[in-house]
């Protein structure tokens, strides 16, 4: 009976997938394989991204018009989203990674097919690679479609892997058209939420701003054609637009620079477009999809600060610096920078930072963001920020 029994014990660890710890502590885990159920071939493929901003909109447009796919809505994050990705990371990467990975594990667990990473301009870009690796290895059955490895590629390679990977009969025509029209609606989202952080911190009733956002992207969620998405954003900047406000005539002005992740995300950042608009404070943010992906010269966002830097510095230290010295120029009252620990480009960048804010004296706010940063020193660190400008403010 105990040689059944130590028998039986074998076969099971056996079939167990072993994800490797600290090899020198003998810490190893087993992960029991998780076998997704075959999949109905005529069955439309479920696909996600990861959590990013409001973002998800247009990527939720992407799947349904583009890959012609069933789009794997997430909900809002919780604090377990955070500790599935920590919990199946290496210390050293950095929060974006731990938020992704995080994502993507509660993706599979609601049915996702194909997990969806896009090019990113730093260790981003590295990351569908491993994350990938380290799903597998916890025993998810999964596709992955990685847009990093097609970077500089031509468009027919991209066709190829969405038609292998999602869906073989997928019409490039009706793809081109409609991935047109994501672009468009990037636009008009980034565009919206500009007007937004730029006004709702003067609201006169509580709430509204952000009710109206609310509304705009449910119509942007709703939108099946470039025709929809035009009518959103025109409807959409007309309500906020509308909204009263108590709006000073020289109000307190704060530009938010940073990461490419961590500055853009208000889940990850820990909601400081919030708590700023919550001060009274008119924000702007130079960093979006739009900016960074869409539209982004860096050459000339250099030759901005040619005084300070001669050569690309990493992903999106031209325009954190660049931003920093036009909202110098401008008279802003103050800038945050917003970074995870860890982000190496960033770090280059603070000592550029610190030089602006020498010679043209205007204070800047460096926040690093871990798994374990929390609301409480945030706020702290927030409040005492807005109370310095203000009282500034009051000696010019």
């Amino acid at each position: 009976m105990a040689d059944e029994r130590r028998q039986d014990a074998e076969s099971r660890l056996n079939d167990a997938r072993v994800r490797l710890g600290d090899a020198a502590l003998g810490k190893f885990r087993t992960v029991q394989p998780r076998k997704r159920a075959k999949r109905n071939r005529h069955a439309r493929t479920k696909v996600a991204f990861f959590r990013y901003s409001y973002y998800d909109i247009a990527f939720k447009f992407f799947v349904e018009h583009v890959l012609d796919a069933d789009f794997v809505a997430l909900p809002a994050p919780t604090k377990r989203t955070l500790e599935l990705g920590a919990a199946n990371s290496n210390d050293f990467v950095c929060a974006p990674f731990k938020h992704i990975l995080g994502d993507y594990i509660e993706a599979l667990e609601l049915g996702a097919d194909v997990l969806v990473q896009f090019a990113g301009p730093c260790r981003l870009g590295y990351y569908g690679e491993l994350q990938e690796a380290i799903l597998r290895d916890m025993g998810y059955d999964f596709e992955m479609i990685n847009f990093a490895t097609l970077t500089s590629k031509p468009v027919a390679d991209y066709v190829k892997l969405c038609k292998k990977v999602v869906n073989p009969n997928l019409s490039v025509a009706k793809g081109v058209r409609n991935m047109l029209a994501a672009f468009k609606m990037l636009e008009s989202l980034d565009d919206v939420y500009a007007f937004y952080l730029a006004n709702a911190g003067f609201e006169v009733e509580p709430g509204s701003f952000a009710r109206e956002l609310g509304r705009y992207h449910d119509a942007m969620r709703a939108a099946t054609c470039e025709a929809d998405i035009v009518q959103a954003h025109a409807e959409g900047m007309a309500a906020l637009g509308a909204l009263a406000t108590d709006k000073p005539q020289r109000p307190l002005r704060v530009g938010l620079v940073g990461e490419f992740f961590t500055a853009v995300d208000g889940h990850s950042n820990l909601g400081v477009e919030e708590k700023m608009l919550g001060m009274g404070v008119e924000l702007h943010r130079l960093l979006t999809l739009t900016s960074r992906n869409l539209h982004y010269d860096e050459p000339a966002l250099r030759a901005e600060v040619s005084e300070y830097v001669s050569y690309d510095m990493g992903p999106t230290s031209s325009m954190t610096i660049a931003a920093a010295k036009r909202y110098a120029d401008e008279g802003f009252d103050g800038v945050i920078h917003l970074k995870s620990s860890g982000c190496t480009p960033e770090v280059d960048c603070m000592p550029v930072l610190q030089r602006i804010s020498r010679e043209t004296g205007m204070p800047i706010l460096y926040l690093s963001y871990d798994s374990q940063t929390s609301d409480t020193g945030l706020d702290t660190r927030l409040e005492a920020f807005y109370d310095m400008i203000a009282w500034r403010r009051t000696r010019r």
